[in-house]
């Protein structure tokens, strides 16, 4: 049986496994079928809706310190383009054909047959991205990636694969959005993430669905000796479900892995968002970090940190906000040590706003709103290690969004 026979049967078999988390999504609901849009020379010559719709999430169509530009519309690739030198950039069936169905790499870091949403994305997938950063090369203005869904009910199954090679460095801005005359939908996304001996690779979701939409990231990461992966999540605005726990193994000595959640659920969605770091190398460190906030809605927040390796050293931390007169916030900090000599450590807190510190903003001419909304951005507003500058202002842009949420 060839390679890709047995991931077939194995999808095949996967695809009524519901999800280990998270409410089930009624896949029959949706369609993967869309018609093809056509490519573009610039994404300037996108719609100016989508363009300005984009850029909610990091994505701009000037192009401006960026590095290169992918733009997925349901289902076609119409923009690629990779500027800066020592980085490629294709969409994923080009990367298939050339480099022999991506062996070394092609579901690798996440099981085709984990649930029923990598299933449907094995069997029906609707493009993604490759990208690779060469060995040595140093790329410090953030590629910028955009999936966007414009038709109705659709079931966008994408395959994303990421490269860092040998001693290099990476920024990504993947921005993900609906358009706003879209009610319903679901983004089925596997993401692989190859950080190879002495690279850096940041990643940046920043994401903006719709009230009615699903969405079901798949991630998988492995992080070689002397390595950094950085792997940062924003959600501020509604969406119906989400579920996403991504599993990020240190498989070299002194590897890193820092994940961070930023998450925001009104009233009618539920979010189930965490991550899993596996620390399989001696002095690998770690850092899971999440703030969230409910203002009506449901927020799971998961972290595991795995010593299987004496001196490694990991922390875990949850902190949640409940706004508003209803929410739920549950909080699922794990702590798994295998040897003797691990170093890990975590805390979760979950509460509300202390009326002395809005008392007090409001001493200094707030109003209760503004002083609410002060609070919050800075419980937000958390500084990730490693990040260049003009990365961690976008984080902030995307965060400070809160200021027209109704807080």
């Amino acid at each position: 049986m060839s390679k890709i026979d047995e991931l077939t049967e194995r999808a095949e078999k996967a695809r009524d496994k519901k999800a280990a988390y998270g409410p089930d999504v009624p896949l029959e609901r949706y369609t993967s079928r869309a018609p093809t849009h056509k490519k573009v020379q610039t994404l300037k010559m996108l719609p100016s809706n989508y363009q300005n719709e984009s850029l909610s999430v990091g994505v701009d169509a000037a192009e401006t310190e960026r590095s290169g530009s992918f733009f997925q519309l349901d289902t076609s690739v119409v923009y690629s383009q990779a500027t800066a030198q020592n980085l490629e950039l294709l969409s994923i069936t080009e990367a298939l054909d050339k480099y022999d169905g991506l062996k070394e790499y092609w579901w690798k870091a996440v099981a085709v047959d984990a649930d029923k949403y990598t299933a449907e994305a094995a069997l029906d997938f609707s493009n993604g991205y490759f990208i690779r950063a060469k060995a040595g090369a140093k790329i410090i203005m953030p590629l910028q990636a955009c999936m966007f869904l414009a038709q109705e009910s659709l079931s966008q199954n994408v395959h994303n694969v990421i490269i860092a090679e040998e001693g290099s460095e990476l920024h990504i801005i993947s921005g993900c959005r609906t358009s706003s005359d879209v009610t319903q939908g679901i983004h089925i996304g596997v993401s692989e993430f190859y950080i190879k001996e002495g690279a850096k690779l940041s990643f940046t979701m920043i994401h903006n669905w719709g009230p009615e939409v699903a969405v079901r990231p798949r991630s998988g990461a492995f992080v070689e000796q002397d390595a950094t992966f950085i792997s940062n999540y924003v959600c501020m605005k509604p969406v119906r479900s989400l579920q996403m726990y991504p599993i990020i193994r240190c498989v070299g000595p002194r590897a890193t892995a820092l994940s961070y959640s930023l998450l925001y659920a009104t009233d009618g969605s539920h979010m189930d968002v965490g991550a899993r770091v596996i620390m399989d190398a001696e002095d690998c460190k770690s850092d899971v970090v999440s703030r969230a906030i409910t203002n009506g809605g449901e927020i799971i927040s998961r972290g595991n940190i795995t010593g299987l390796h004496s001196d490694v050293k990991g922390h875990l931390e949850c902190r949640g906000l409940i706004l508003g007169d209803h929410g739920r916030m549950l909080a699922v900090p794990e702590l798994d040590g295998a040897v003797p000599g691990v170093d890990m450590s975590h805390e979760a807190a979950v509460g509300k706003i202390a009326e002395e510190e809005i008392n007090y903003l409001m001493t200094r001419g707030l109003d209760e709103d503004e002083a609410t909304s002060a609070i919050v951005r800075g419980f937000l507003d958390v500084e990730i290690k490693g990040m260049p500058p003009a990365l961690q202002e976008e984080m902030r842009r995307a965060v400070h969004t809160t200021e027209r949420l109704g807080l």
